[in-house]
């Protein structure tokens, strides 16, 4: 019956957001109830439920999310991600264009969430590709790779981030082991794989495709743009901070860190909440003071970024009311039960899990949200799992396969001209392979660490 109930819950999820168009935050709060009431939950305990688990989960990434999105919106608006990925250009060169691409989508899209980063790069992409006279597509891949390696294996990322919050797992850890899976991961993804797509889909790699939603694209003059070492900076702060920190804390041994009061400063600043605001004072500095903005320019791109946000954070609310519902009627433990007796390997469960809710619901955000509900009561039966790799093998099964009830699946679409079967021979592919070749580095790392 828990079964049933889920999936039952799914179809009517997708019911609601893709056939009668309603709002998904709505879709999940009223399937949220429709669970807790079919599972036989006390009436007066649903809406406290659905109120703990939206708290619970926006409690623990809001400041994460709101720092970063504002990071980000102030690199977008001084030319620093414009300098970034035109600096990598020119180091790479011409003729490998596409590793330029891919470096600069990871390192942007390290600061950027996933949307933002795909409307900051795109007309980007699009300049590149015209100064190189050829297709947009030629560099969409790699560009994409980057991207989404970025957004679902790297804090400070909701996903990475939401996920380690319910797990209980070390966002340093997250963060040190993502990097050391999520490169490799987005070079397959990303330049060789592209190589592949232009053999299947040939005629998508002439396409010049089309800006037109995105309006007229604000471009840098080459005085306007502030270094390429202090944007880069700028930009991979908060993770040269966690990485850092995390890599002391690693080598010191538990006995002496309590006495030890650098070990004590470190592991505040390491904080991700804490990283990500000393990373956006930097940038407040670099990006703006030092660049003659007033503060009130400054506060204006703040508050433009957290306004775009609002309908995200409350998605991810609904995906946390969702996943707190599945625990409190139970489905969680049924499903532990199941599984407890067997060998299967909590990693491969997680990325199973997540890559089936992203399929169902498009989202990977609120796919991973959902499958720590389902996975959190097996860890209790295999206390000895790295809690940071099954933080990275959700990551990596909620980027599975984006197909047409995902909006960057339209997004794509539209911007470079493809048509549905290519977007599908190209992005949708992207996604999977990603996530296939990701969940198979975190199962080779599961053995060393």
């Amino acid at each position: 019956m828990p079964l049933f109930i889920i999936a039952v819950s799914i179809a009517v999820l997708l019911l609601l957001t893709i056939k009668l168009k309603l709002n998904t935050f709505i879709s999940l709060i009223l399937v949220s109830i429709g669970v807790a009431v079919a599972s036989g939950m006390p009436s007066g305990k649903i809406v406290s439920t659905i109120e703990s688990g939206m708290g619970g989960t926006l409690g623990s990434i809001a400041l994460i999310f709101g720092f970063g999105v504002m990071l980000g919106r102030l690199l977008a608006d001084a030319g620093g991600a414009q300098r970034i990925a035109l600096t990598m250009i020119d180091f790479f060169g011409k003729k490998r264009l596409e590793w330029a691409v891919v470096f600069s989508a990871f390192i942007i899209g390290i600061a950027l969430f996933f949307e933002v980063g795909l409307i900051l790069l795109i007309p980007i992409v699009f300049a590149i590709a015209r100064e190189a006279k050829i297709s947009p597509m030629m560099l969409c891949l790699s560009m994409l790779s980057g991207l989404l390696v970025a957004h679902g294996f790297l804090p400070p990322h909701p996903g990475p981030t939401v996920i380690a919050k319910e797990y209980g797992a070390d966002i340093g850890h997250v963060l040190v082991y993502g990097l050391m899976a999520g490169l490799p991961t987005f070079i397959i993804a990303g330049p060789i794989l592209n190589k592949f797509c232009k053999r299947i889909i040939p005629d998508a790699f002439v396409k010049m495709g089309s800006l037109q939603s995105l309006g007229t694209p604000k471009e840098f003059s080459e005085d306007e743009m502030p270094g390429f070492g202090i944007s880069f900076l700028t930009a991979m702060l908060p993770v040269i901070m966690m990485g850092c920190i995390t890599i002391y804390k690693m080598e010191v041994s538990v006995g002496s860190a309590h006495q030890n009061m650098l070990y004590s400063i470190l592991n505040f600043l390491g904080n991700s909440t804490i990283a990500m605001l000393i990373s956006l004072l930097f940038a407040f500095y670099t990006m703006g003071i030092k660049r003659n903005k007033s503060v009130s320019e400054l506060m204006n791109s703040c508050s433009s970024a957290i306004a775009g946000i609002a309908g995200l954070l409350f998605i991810i609310g609904g995906g946390g009311a969702f996943k707190q519902v599945l625990i409190g009627s139970g489905a969680g433990d049924y499903i532990a039960s199941l599984v407890s007796g067997t060998d299967i390997n909590p990693l491969i469960l997680a990325w199973g899990v997540a890559a089936l809710l992203r399929i169902c619901l498009g989202s990977a955000t609120v796919a991973a949200i959902s499958t720590s509900g389902l996975v959190l009561p097996l860890l209790a039966v295999h206390s000895d799992v790295n809690l940071a790799l099954v933080t990275l093998a959700t990551g990596a099964g909620s980027c599975i396969c984006s197909h047409v009830n995902d909006a960057s699946f339209w997004m794509i679409k539209d911007f470079f001209g493809l048509t549905v079967k290519e977007t599908v021979l190209s992005w949708t592919l992207m996604s999977t392979v990603m996530s296939l070749v990701g969940i198979s580095l975190i199962m080779m790392l599961s053995t060393v660490v």
